[in-house]
């Protein structure tokens, strides 16, 4: 646990010490702001809710989270500082963990920032903060799982463009996983139990669940389990890559 904090501090640090971080931020806020009151038109609506705000996340994430994820392993392989990293006394998936970690916690902090738009709500009517505090847990889930994949692709290659395309992508299929529009597709040559499948895959599937106040186990578990397996797949491709 010592290795996997060290190594968590460490990425925290960098992110502060550049103005990436800042940058991220600062648009993550704008684009919230933005698509809430005025895409969401949450005045118009007049309904003390924030759905506008959790609905456009899932396409935010699909261009900022990859903005994070990409340097994690990209930038380490292409200055030569992975050959140290891996010399420390820690697991290779300690260490991928260690750099999920802090990739998560920064992006839970910019998803933080945006609580004067939930005070907003609540001073312009009688929200149901239970469902908002769900859905904060549900988008912080969907970052997470977005930035397991951000950090496999970010293995796979020394050049962080190619990371960030590659996660977008691999990210915007679990997004379009549940559209009808995509079942339809598959509906007309594959069978209903592939059909299903596909759509469990889904993010905005179980990201829809818990936004509604619903903390289901499938949900939670869905969330956990993508997780889990982008980074160790991740730790398999740092692995495979080891001196290359």
């Amino acid at each position: 646990m010592n290795g996997i904090k060290v190594i968590t501090s460490r990425e925290i640090r960098s992110y502060f010490a550049t103005p990436l971080a800042y940058v991220f931020i600062l648009i993550f806020l704008v684009l919230s702001g933005v698509f809430t009151f005025y895409m969401g038109n949450l005045f118009e609506r007049e309904q003390a809710d924030l759905i506008p705000f959790f609905n456009f996340h899932p396409w935010l994430y699909l261009f900022l989270v990859p903005a994070i994820s990409m340097r994690l392993w990209s930038e380490e392989r292409k200055s030569g500082s992975i050959e140290l990293l891996l010399t420390l006394p820690i697991t290779r998936f300690q260490a991928v963990l260690g750099k999920f970690l802090a990739a998560w916690l920064f992006a839970g902090l910019a998803l933080l920032l945006t609580f004067p738009i939930w005070l907003t709500v609540n001073y312009l009517g009688d929200p149901d903060n239970g469902v908002i505090f769900s859905s904060y847990l549900g988008s912080w889930l969907m970052a997470g799982g977005f930035l397991a994949i951000g950090s496999c692709m970010s293995a796979v290659s020394k050049s962080q463009v190619i990371a960030f395309i590659l996660t977008a992508t691999v990210c915007l299929l679990f997004v379009l996983a549940g559209f009808p529009l995509v079942l339809n597709v598959f509906r007309d040559w594959l069978p209903m139990l592939v059909v299903d499948t596909v759509a469990s895959l889904s993010f905005m599937t179980h990201f829809g669940a818990i936004a509604k106040g619903v903390l289901g186990l499938q949900d939670l578990v869905f969330f956990f389990s993508v997780i889990l397996f982008w980074l160790l797949a991740t730790t398999v491709v740092v692995e495979m890559k080891q001196g290359q």
